[in-house]
């Protein structure tokens, strides 16, 4: 007898379906039955995506301190400048403290001094600590990439889902579990056999005596139709909670990727502020006065840099306090004395004491339009015609003041106009002749000598990807600023730059002129220069190929006359560079080709390298543990060459240990000479305590006499990372 099985449970077909029953290899017995759809099966639904649970929040320390400290002692036998100073010891300690209070507030704190035996380097110490806005930005970016897993509601939210997910899986399961026991598995064998012997009976025309057992397959039948409503139940059930979880869950995140977004592109504070008001972040991220804090740009006690407008104090360097706030309104406050050094710290003169008190108040984002008024006030000593009093007797008061207003217009999403007016009062020798005082100077609109005016413009061509920028200033005679060094002339001072990228930025162009806009204190400087001072560069960039950029820059170099006098000479450099990373047999190697040609004379400056021609030639390998380097380098000038070959190797021994030594030939063809140079490096990471190196060379250079003079020098480092 052939039995064949059939599936219960699924629901009945519209159709009915034939089935064909065997008996053997010669008869056969066709019998109408109604057929179902197999059964259906009950597969492992996936569950969904977790998230981790929730920690107990560990104590949140009160600060968290990171940072380094260095200390690096130098000595060398010879400078290497035009004039010679021999022996020098330079000791340098700094270090730089990041202090986060409860997680949430960033403070700066930094402290470096230097001291030496030079009679040219100065000797300084400074120290700052300082909190600004871009420090606070970072913190809550830090602090928003860990939300949602950390946020006790939020995840609270989850896990209620979570866990409704999985008791309704557990729930299908069991009954998927029950349904497939072996118990009910078996009466479900038995209700399909008897079904075959009742249709055989009556597909031959004979009373079956298997028909009281049709409430049996019923009763099957009605328990696969209860189970498959259960089922589908539970399966919408679970589907829904399904829904709400990722609903929720990918809300919290669209949510998280707004203020991340928000952190990192608002164009300012004040947007950045009103984005995180919609997006109602709680205060596991955002902490109680935040927007007071994003509106504070900078606050500093310390040595600090001043860098506000054109004609009132830029790039100045003071040691004392500094305030910039900028919610919707702007205000800013700077007081403490000028370095003398704020242009160049290694000139070591004796100088009256300066400084400076600055207040800017007004409307606007400084990123943005705004409009700003500025009241500056301190001493600063006179450069020019009128440092020197007429009276030999009379003493010179260097006191000044003076008032600026500048205003700044956003002339669509890339385009910005600055524009400043300024009024200052007259220089000591000056005022003096008409018996005026600063404030009475300053508010005498009489005379147009002592006030100055500049214009700006930034833009870029989003067609081209263009960037122009430029600006236009106009100084009186007597004209007083921080920004500017010299009085006795009237100046005019233009800059014009482009920049462009070509081939999806693979190529970038950029083109500057510029005049009287290079300002020097260095005696004798002029007041007014016709020398207009160009810079051009070309950066290529093509992934595999080598980075080449080639340059021509105004340069600058500093000499010393005296001891109270300093030159400053400025002429223009073209270099130029092409360096290739790349493998070669699996072996990591780069090249570097550089070339330089300064464009000077020898009656403009005792540099020994005046209207030289260099060219620089570098092979290293990167092995194992090895560091190979080799280098040829040419120096072909009017009075004799210099030709150089070095060779370097650098051996990591071991984690802790890395060693190397140097070799270097040198050779100047004017007196033929001829000198071998040599070296060795040795650092030590010490666990705990932090790396020490040390490095010593004998090395020549050229000297104010076109020979080659020993130069010997040694250095000993040591960091610590904490």
């Amino acid at each position: 007898m052939y039995a064949q099985t059939f599936s219960l449970g699924a629901r009945p077909s519209a159709d009915s379906g034939i089935l064909i029953l065997r008996g053997d290899c010669k008869t056969g017995v066709v019998a109408k039955v109604m057929l179902y759809h197999p059964m259906q099966t009950l597969d492992l639904i996936a569950e969904p995506m977790r998230t981790e649970p929730t920690p107990p929040p560990s104590k949140v320390p009160f600060l968290t301190i990171k940072g380094n400290i260095t200390y690096d002692y130098f000595y060398q036998s010879n400078i290497d400048t035009p004039f010679a100073e021999r022996n020098i010891h330079q000791h340098t300690l700094q270090t730089n403290l990041s202090i986060t209070v409860r997680n949430r507030y960033p403070v700066q704190v930094s402290f470096s001094t230097q001291q030496g035996n030079s009679s040219l380097f100065n000797n300084l110490t400074g120290g700052k600590i300082s909190f600004n806005s871009n420090d606070f930005k970072n913190q809550l970016f830090m602090n928003a990439r860990k939300w949602v897993v950390t946020d006790p509601k939020r995840q609270a939210n989850l896990d209620k889902f979570q866990q409704q997910l999985d008791d309704t899986f557990d729930q299908l399961n069991k009954l998927k579990s029950s349904y497939n026991s072996n118990v009910y598995t078996q009466q479900s064998v038995e209700a399909r056999e008897l079904l075959y012997l009742r249709a055989r009976d009556t597909a031959m025309g004979r009373l079956s005596s298997f028909k009281n057992h049709d409430s049996l397959y019923q009763s099957k039948i009605l328990e696969k139709e209860k189970y498959n409503r259960e089922l589908d139940s539970l399966g919408d059930h679970y589907d829904h909670l399904k829904q709400q979880y990722d609903k929720t869950y990918q809300g919290l995140m669209s949510q998280k990727t707004r203020l991340l977004n928000a952190l990192q592109h608002s164009k300012n504070n004040k947007a950045l502020t009103d984005a995180l008001d919609a997006l109602q972040v709680p205060d596991s991220v955002l902490p109680k006065g935040y927007k007071t804090l994003l509106a504070i740009r900078n606050v500093g006690i310390g040595r600090s840099m001043v860098d506000y407008s054109e004609l009132t104090a830029r790039n100045i360097s003071i040691t004392g306090v500094q305030l910039e706030l900028n919610p919707s309104w702007y205000l800013a406050v700077a007081s403490g004395t000028v370095d003398y050094t704020f242009r160049n710290f290694i000139i070591r003169e004796k100088r009256s004491p300066q400084y400076l008190n600055l207040i800017r108040t007004g409307l606007g984002q400084r990123e943005s339009s705004h409009i700003y008024l500025t009241y500056y006030t301190g001493k600063k000593e006179l450069y020019g015609a009128n440092a020197t009093p007429a009276d030999p007797s009379v003493s010179v008061d260097n006191h000044l003041m003076g008032i600026a207003l500048e205003g700044q217009w956003q002339l669509g999403r890339q385009t910005y106009v600055t524009g400043e007016i300024a009024k200052s009062s007259l220089p000591f020798n000056v005022r003096k002749g008409h018996g005026q005082g600063n404030l009475q100077s300053m508010l005498n609109f009489d005379g147009h000598s002592n006030e100055a005016w500049s214009i700006g413009i930034a833009t870029m061509l989003s067609r081209t990807a263009t960037r122009l920028t430029g600006s236009y200033r106009q100084m009186g005679s007597n004209f007083q600023s921080f920004s500017l060094y010299t009085t006795g002339s009237q100046q005019t001072a233009w800059v014009v730059q482009v920049d462009q990228p070509l081939f999806k930025e693979q190529l970038l162009l950029s083109a500057a002129l510029r005049k009287n806009s290079y300002s020097t204190y260095f005696e004798p400087a002029a007041f007014e220069s016709n020398t207009l001072f160009k810079r051009f560069q070309i950066s290529i960039r093509v992934p595999r190929l080598p980075f080449i950029t080639l340059a021509y820059q105004p340069t600058s170099q500093l000499v010393k006359l005296s001891d109270q006098r300093f030159t400053e000479q400025i002429f223009h450099t073209l270099t130029g560079t092409a360096t290739y990373n790349y493998r070669l047999n699996e072996v990591m190697m780069n090249t570097l080709l550089a070339y330089s040609r300064f464009f000077n004379q020898d009656t403009d400056s005792t540099f020994v390298y005046f209207n030289s021609t260099n060219f620089t030639a570098s092979q290293t390998i990167f092995l194992h543990k090895l560091t190979l380097t080799g280098q040829l380098n040419t120096s072909i000038t009017n009075a004799y060459n210099l030709y150089t070959a070095s060779g370097d190797v650098n051996w990591q021994i071991c984690y802790w240990l890395q060693a190397g030594g140097s070799v270097q030939h040198n050779y100047q063809s004017k007196y033929n000479l001829s000198q071998l140079g040599y070296g060795m490096n040795i650092r030590l990471r010490i666990p705990y305590v932090g790396d020490i190196s040390g490095s010593a060379q004998k090395r020549y250079l050229p000297g104010s006499s076109r020979q080659l003079v020993s130069n010997n020098t040694g250095r000993i480092t040591y960091t610590k990372i904490f």
